[in-house]
């Protein structure tokens, strides 16, 4: 691919990097701008999370994202094993495989169908809501905060629904190179597409430049349209919703570089 089009991840770190080298290794000129900051919390409700594990006592967790299964698995009590019966279920196939990487049994991941339109607590819902819930216990693993949605679905089908903070989220911390390079994709949106994962990282943009800042030539891929839609609110004109799922965004991506280059700017 040519070099005109850059690609900034704006996940949190270490997924901005991750993605980086991935896209990178796909051909992509792509760079980490991080709009998000994980941030460690107290540790004592996931090693409550593992003994419950442990007890039988819990039938099912939700892990809303990769950070919450990092997080959580870092609190796991040294040689214990997930138990192959206690569900774990994620809204996505990065969170799938992460749980898979961090040694759940593929057995014993749930997440949206391949072909999903949209992975999201709606599609993961659509695989869930078939089985038995009534009196089952199931913890969502979340940052702090965050969409309820799926919960109350769990609770009017009788489940019992405990929340676990994995991690704090915040506003990014930049450093020098990172804002030089946050003013480079803004002073010259012609050369760099975005590619967004979260309505809340959007929400710190503002923050991070000067009042006023015109967002009307920017490009951006969204994993999500709540999340494309935020994007737009921000001012981004042409913003393309599109699967998180790595080979959907290199399509994306490889189609936006073809309009930039068969239609240039003036």
């Amino acid at each position: 691919m040519p070099s005109s089009l850059r690609v900034l991840v704006t996940r949190p770190q270490p997924q901005a990097d991750e993605w980086v080298a991935r896209l990178r290794g796909a051909g992509f000129d792509a760079l980490a701008l991080p709009l998000l900051h994980i941030d460690a919390v107290a540790i004592e409700p996931l090693r409550a999370a593992w003994h419950a594990l442990a007890q039988a006592t819990v039938d099912a967790l939700v892990f809303v994202s990769p950070n919450a299964v990092s997080h959580f698995f870092a609190a796991r009590p040294p040689g214990q094993a997930w138990p192959a019966p206690v569900w774990a279920a994620a809204p996505g196939p990065g969170t799938a495989q992460a749980l898979i990487d961090a040694g759940v049994p593929a057995s014993s991941v749930m997440q949206p169908a391949p072909d999903a339109e949209r992975f999201d607590s709606e599609s993961l819902w659509a695989r869930l809501q078939a089985l038995p819930w009534a009196s089952r216990r199931v913890c969502v693993v979340r940052g702090e905060g965050g969409r309820d949605w799926l919960a109350q679905r769990l609770q009017e089908a009788g489940a019992r629904v405990d929340f676990i903070q994995a991690y704090g989220r915040g506003a990014p911390r930049l450093d020098a190179a990172q804002q030089a390079l946050l003013r480079q994709a803004l002073a010259d949106p012609d050369h760099f597409i975005w590619l967004f994962s979260s309505s809340e990282a959007i929400g710190h943009l503002p923050a991070l430049v000067p009042p006023g800042a015109d967002w009307s030539r920017s490009r951006a891929l969204a994993s999500h349209p709540r999340i494309a839609q935020a994007a737009r609110a921000l001012g981004f004109v042409q913003v393309d919703a599109v699967s998180p799922a790595f080979d959907a965004v290199c399509a994306a991506l490889r189609d936006a570089q073809t309009r930039s280059l068969q239609s240039p700017r003036p």
